[in-house]
């Protein structure tokens, strides 16, 4: 059994993980005082082919920590639009002045640049290990780990969680709902793809993206359980179809996909942690995919949490994180909620919605509010 002492202990080295201790570095802690924590190697992270989006607010968190550029596509116009009913709202870079509105990238590649920038920094990266127990005392709070079969104890002034894994095997928190929706995730073509932009098309089963990435669109398509399985045993040419009648002819037609993953829907969310812990990204709030907004809100999550533990690991920096990030965790769990509930079914309704997605593309006051929640977060 060896022991080691640390200001901050991250278990859990995806995405908002890495980053929080990269910044924190950059931030002015000792390098040897953070410990990052994961039960795969850095490696096996890396050949994570999923993908993911990355708001302009995220890329510049990225660039601050020295993980930019990854390779990704940029997305320069988000369409949204309503299955069926009148009106669309298209949000464009250039409204904004900026070189995009987001990108999408894989998480290998985006884990990959994280590691490399926590290596340089001299982070201590103790992978693989798995974190056995936490006890929490007045000064200070004690893991005990196995760490590749050996047993290993460490301490630290504050731990912080940032493992979340899917809704479907997490402890229910605070604030919980099953959306009775299954994600289905794959890479497909179409036959006339329009270079750089997103859509986001809401049906009556749920919200489907399609993201552009490289010549093909990272699909994420919200179904209910049933139709979910049902699609899932379908053959490609089939699946297809079903894709290219749920989704219209905006790209023509669909060509091929890649395999199909399927994931269960919904929120779980609890902002408190306790005098010496905390949770941040998908530890702290799992939400509905709709807007792509989990993986962008964590990040925000990094930045606050950075500066206050750079200037000191206590409890006292814990209390005003939860406080400073109470408005936009809360205005962003409320958005993606709302937008999961509302879109998702067939009621007579839903000629309203699209008629007030029609109201926000002419107004442009109300589509510079949307696009800065999706880009920034509640500021």
């Amino acid at each position: 059994m060896t022991d080691s002492t640390f200001d901050v202990a991250i278990c859990g080295a995806g995405p908002a993980g890495m980053a929080l201790a990269a910044l924190l570095a950059r931030r002015g802690m000792a390098p040897n005082r953070i410990a990052l924590i994961d039960a795969r190697t850095l490696g096996q992270a890396g050949k994570d082919p999923r993908s993911i989006a990355l708001s302009w607010g995220s890329r510049q968190i990225l660039e601050d920590i020295g993980a930019w550029p990854v390779a990704a596509t940029a997305i320069h116009q988000i369409h949204v639009s309503r299955r069926g009913q009148f009106g669309r709202s298209l949000i464009d870079r250039d409204e904004h002045k900026l070189p995009a509105l987001g990108y999408v990238t894989r998480y290998g590649d985006l884990v990959t640049a994280l590691g490399a920038a926590c290596e340089r920094a001299g982070i201590v990266m103790l992978r693989p290990a798995r974190v056995q127990a936490i006890n929490e005392g007045d000064d200070a709070v004690a893991l005990a780990l196995d760490a590749a079969g050996t047993a290993r104890s460490l301490h630290a002034a504050i731990v912080v969680q940032a493992e979340g894994g899917l809704f479907s095997d997490q402890e229910s928190k605070a604030r919980r709902h099953d959306y009775q929706q299954t994600a289905i995730i794959a890479q497909v073509r179409a036959s006339r793809p329009v270079e750089h932009r997103a859509y986001e098309r809401f049906t009556g089963q749920g919200p489907l993206a399609l993201l552009p990435q490289g010549d093909e669109y990272s699909l994420v398509w919200c179904v209910r359980p049933e139709s979910a399985a049902r699609l899932q045993g379908l053959d490609d040419d089939a699946f297809l179809a079903e894709l290219g009648a749920a989704f219209g002819e905006r790209l023509g037609r669909f060509t091929h996909a890649s395999p199909r993953l399927a994931f269960p829907l919904g929120l779980n969310a609890d902002p408190r942690g306790t005098v010496r812990t905390v949770a941040i990204g998908n530890a702290a709030q799992t939400l509905h995919p709709v807007a792509g907004q989990g993986l962008n809100l964590g990040l925000r999550d990094v930045t606050v949490l950075a500066r206050l533990l750079a200037q000191g690991a206590n409890p006292a920096m814990l209390a005003q994180f939860t406080e400073l990030r109470r408005q936009d965790r809360d205005t962003t769990v409320r958005l993606t909620d709302t937008m999961a509930r509302v879109f998702a079914n067939d009621s007579p309704a839903q000629a309203l919605l699209g008629l007030s997605l029609a109201a926000i593309d002419m107004i442009g006051p109300a589509r510079g509010v949307l696009a800065e929640l999706m880009m920034y977060g509640r500021r």
